[in-house]
């Protein structure tokens, strides 16, 4: 498990100060388990939505190396602002990388003081373990 988490955060490193997956943060963090591990997982259609997903599994506080963060961000869309959330991965210090205007890394609280083209901010809502975001449960 410690290999493919270490695999997946190298990845999402390699790709600091890229603005490719600007709006497309849920597209980052499954890249970087997919790409960096060679296996497929099957999430939501967008970051609000995996999180829906993992709701068994949501923890409070600290994120752990290696799991997912997710937030409720509004994001604009033709139809006006749609709930997509955000998200990110933990380093497991405080610190999340993620896709927003470009990949960075910021203090997973910090992240709230971010502003989305909608003028919202993102809103804290927890964090999965990675041996839960492996362990696939089918949608009910």
């Amino acid at each position: 498990m410690e290999k493919l988490t270490e695999n997946m955060i190298r990845f999402a490193e390699s790709k600091l100060g890229s603005t490719g997956y600007a709006g497309w943060c849920l597209a980052f963090i499954e890249d970087a388990l997919e790409i960096s591990n060679h296996i497929e997982i099957f999430g939501g259609d967008s970051a609000k939505e995996s999180c829906e997903l993992y709701k068994d599994a949501l923890q409070d506080g600290i994120p752990e190396r290696g799991a997912f963060v997710f937030y409720d961000c509004l994001c604009p869309s033709k139809n006006g602002p749609v709930n997509w959330g955000h998200c990110g991965i933990s380093f497991g210090d405080g610190r999340v990388i993620h896709a927003w205007d470009m990949v960075r890394v910021d203090d997973y609280l910090a992240i709230e003081k971010l502003t989305a083209l909608t003028g919202d901010h993102p809103k804290y809502l927890g964090w999965v373990a990675f041996e839960r975001v492996l362990n696939q449960k089918p949608r009910v």
